[in-house]
């Protein structure tokens, strides 16, 4: 059985790849730049008992996406990735009057336009199979919305979007697809956040941990939650209900 995480290598994809490790899949770990963190995620997999593959690709750009799946496909002739969790993200936050077009378009591309390029090779074996879980990293942001986050709020508030009508179209072939939307979370993404401040506007006074976030991820990816489709969870100390 095989599982992707994209943005696999540290933070919450860290924690999700582990997860899903300890259920027995094998983990397809995607990364962009860092190989020591991918590295270090597939030593951590195998001590957990399981295996994976780095697969070093950029999510934002579709032609490199699509060849690096396609390649996988084509050395993997009788397995399928039956889970996949799109959780690369990045933050180029500012206030919109001061906002560069290359931040807008670049948390665009990696956030939301990444759900596309990763998804739909993925979906027709899926399809055959008539099984598969899709499981999409939003975020609070996407939900209420956060000053100087214009970019980032469109494209998780876009993946939210997507993530119900999608499942929608692939519902009846047995395939789930869900969201999860994180509020803050102890990872290198809340970096330059005060967190003292910060958490004092959160019910549970903390940011979360990032296995809080993958326990939820990997309870989605799992036959437990079958009659689960076109949901977006919220998982922020309640902070945002």
């Amino acid at each position: 059985m095989y599982a992707l995480v994209t943005g696999g290598s540290r933070g919450i994809g860290r924690a999700v790849a582990l997860r899903l490790a300890k259920q027995g899949y094998n983990i397809l770990i995607n990364y962009q730049s860092n190989n020591a963190a991918a590295e270090e995620t597939l030593a951590l997999i195998r001590e957990a008992g399981s295996d994976g593959e780095l697969l070093k690709f950029d999510v934002s750009n579709r032609e490199e996406t699509t060849a690096a799946l396609e390649k996988w496909q084509a050395e993997h002739p009788e397995d399928y990735i039956e889970v996949l969790v799109n959780n690369a993200g990045i933050r180029r936050d500012n206030l919109l009057i001061w906002m560069e077009p290359e931040d807008f378009q670049s948390v665009i591309s990696t956030n939301l336009f990444s759900f596309y390029n990763v998804t739909r090779p993925l979906l027709q074996p899926m399809i055959r199979h008539k099984y598969g879980r899709i499981i999409n990293m939003a975020s609070l942001s996407g939900e209420k919305g956060l000053p100087g986050q214009c970019n980032y709020s469109a494209a998780k508030g876009g993946l939210i979007a997507a993530t119900k009508a999608l499942a929608q179209e692939v519902g009846r072939k047995n395939i789930t697809v869900n969201a999860v939307a994180p509020g803050f979370v102890k990872t290198d993404m809340v970096e330059g956040l005060d967190e003292a401040e910060l958490k004092k506007q959160i019910p549970l006074n903390r940011f979360a941990e990032a296995d809080e976030i993958a326990a939820v991820v990997a309870f989605l990816a799992s036959k437990d939650a079958s009659y689960i489709t076109g949901e977006c969870i919220g998982i922020n100390g309640g902070l945002y209900t």
